[in-house]
C-alpha cells in the first residue's frame, strides 16, 4: 500500500463561498451572499463524523469566509468534542475581530491561518481587492497570539510579489506565526495563467526560501509546488554529513509531500469531494457517499496516489514519490491532471533522455 491510501491527513471543508472580498486569485471565485444549497449545520456534523472515520486528520474550515456563517463556532466545537484538530481559515475583513477569534478559540480551535500576500499593504490590498485588508489582518494576527491561537501565515506567490519573497519572511516572526506556507498559484477560479511564476521563477523562489526556512525561527512548507520537497533533498544532499544542519536531518522531509488526493481532501459547500480546492473533479458527495470511501476507492483519487503512471517526466522523474508535482497547475495548464508539472526545470537523467528520443 503506498503511503496516504489509507486515509488523507488534511480534510478541508469550503464551508461556503461567501466572502466580502475581491481577491484577483480567488479560486472559490468568492460571491457576497451565503448559497442556500451549502451544507447545513446538521450536515456539518455529519461531516465531521465522517471525518472521525478518515483516523486523525486536521480538519480546516475555510471558504469563502468561514465567519459569514454563525454556526462556525458550533462545527469548532462539535469537532473538538469529536477529538479532532480543529483548525480555521477566516478573511481579512471587518468580521475578523478579536471576539470572534476569542470565540474560535472558546470553541476549541488550536489554529488559525491569515492570509498575507505582501510584506505591506498596498501590496496585499491590491492583491486582495479591498483597501485596509492588510491592518485588519495584522492586527487580528497579533489578537491571536495574545489569545493563544497558533497562528499560520499563508501567502500566494505569484508575479505580484515574486521580488518580496524576503521582505514577506521578515513579517513573519513579528506576526508570532509558527508556520509560514507559501502557496505556488494554480491558475483556477479568477487566477491566470500569466500571474503564475515560470519554472525558472519557481525555482528561484525555492531557493529563497530554503534559506529563509534554514535560519527562521518558524517552519517554512508550500502549498502546491511539492517539488520544493526535491529542490531541498538536493541541496541536503549536496552538502558533507558535518555541513547537515539539525534542521534538516528531521525525518519528516523524507517523506512523500502531501497533495491533490494525496493525503489531501477537499469537501466543496455542497458537499463535493475533490482532490484539492485547486483540482476541480468531483469525485462524490458527502450527502450520499462515506468521505473515507471515496478518498480510497475513487479512481482519480488512486490514480493521483500513483506517480509511476504520471505523464511526461514527471511519470519518469526518480523524485516522483517524494514530489509528484502539482497536480492542479498540471490541470490548469493542460487540462490533464496527470500531465507533467509544468513550473518544474528538473528532468532526471532518464526523463531527459527519453523525452529527447534516445534509448537508455
Amino acid at each position: 500500500m503506498r503511503m496516504y491510501d489509507d486515509g488523507p491527513r488534511i480534510v478541508i471543508w469550503e464551508m461556503t463561498r461567501a466572502c466580502a472580498l475581491a481577491c484577483r486569485h480567488c479560486r472559490a471565485e468568492a460571491i457576497p451572499r451565503r448559497d442556500p444549497r451549502e451544507l447545513t449545520t446538521q450536515e456539518a456534523f455529519d461531516l465531521v463524523d465522517a471525518t472521525v472515520e478518515c483516523g486523525d486528520p486536521i480538519l480546516i474550515l475555510t471558504g469563502g469566509d468561514p465567519l459569514m456563517r454563525p454556526d462556525v463556532y458550533d462545527v469548532v466545537a462539535y469537532g473538538t468534542q469529536r477529538g479532532l484538530r480543529m483548525a480555521v481559515s477566516p478573511s481579512g475583513t471587518g468580521r475578523l475581530t478579536r471576539d470572534a477569534l476569542a470565540r474560535l478559540h472558546e470553541a476549541g480551535a488550536r489554529r488559525i491561518s491569515l492570509s498575507i500576500d505582501g510584506p505591506d499593504a498596498e501590496t496585499h490590498d491590491a492583491f486582495r481587492g479591498v483597501k485596509g485588508a492588510f491592518d485588519r489582518t495584522v492586527t487580528a494576527a497579533h489578537h491571536a497570539r495574545e489569545i493563544g491561537l497558533e497562528l499560520q501565515v499563508n501567502t500566494t506567490i505569484a508575479r505580484h510579489n515574486f521580488d518580496k519573497i524576503r521582505k514577506m519572511a521578515e513579517l513573519i516572526p513579528d506576526l508570532g506565526a509558527v508556520i509560514w506556507s507559501a502557496f505556488f498559484l494554480v491558475p483556477t477560479g479568477r487566477a491566470q495563467q500569466g500571474d503564475v511564476l515560470s519554472a525558472a521563477e519557481h525555482e528561484t523562489a525555492f531557493a529563497e526560501l530554503y534559506d529563509i526556512w534554514l535560519n527562521a525561527p518558524f517552519d517554512v512548507k508550500t502549498t502546491e509546488a511539492p517539488h520544493f520537497r526535491r529542490y531541498m533533498s538536493q541541496r541536503i544532499a549536496s552538502l558533507t554529513p558535518e555541513q547537515i544542519p539539525e534542521k534538516a536531518k528531521h525525518p519528516t522531509l523524507r517523506f512523500p509531500a502531501i497533495g491533490d488526493g494525496k493525503g489531501f481532501v477537499f469537501i466543496s459547500h455542497v458537499g463535493e469531494v475533490q482532490p484539492s480546492g485547486f483540482l476541480p473533479f468531483v469525485c462524490g458527495n458527502v450527502r450520499e457517499e462515506r468521505l473515507i470511501d471515496v478518498y480510497r476507492n475513487h479512481p482519480t483519487m488512486r490514480r493521483l496516489r500513483d506517480p509511476d503512471t504520471f505523464g511526461g517526466k514527471c511519470g519518469l522523474c526518480d523524485y516522483n514519490t517524494l514530489c509528484g508535482g502539482s497536480r492542479a497547475r498540471a490541470y490548469g495548464f493542460t487540462g490533464d491532471p496527470f500531465a507533467a508539472e509544468p513550473c518544474c526545470v528538473y528532468a532526471s537523467p532518464k526523463a531527459a533522455a527519453l523525452l529527447q528520443g534516445v534509448h537508455v
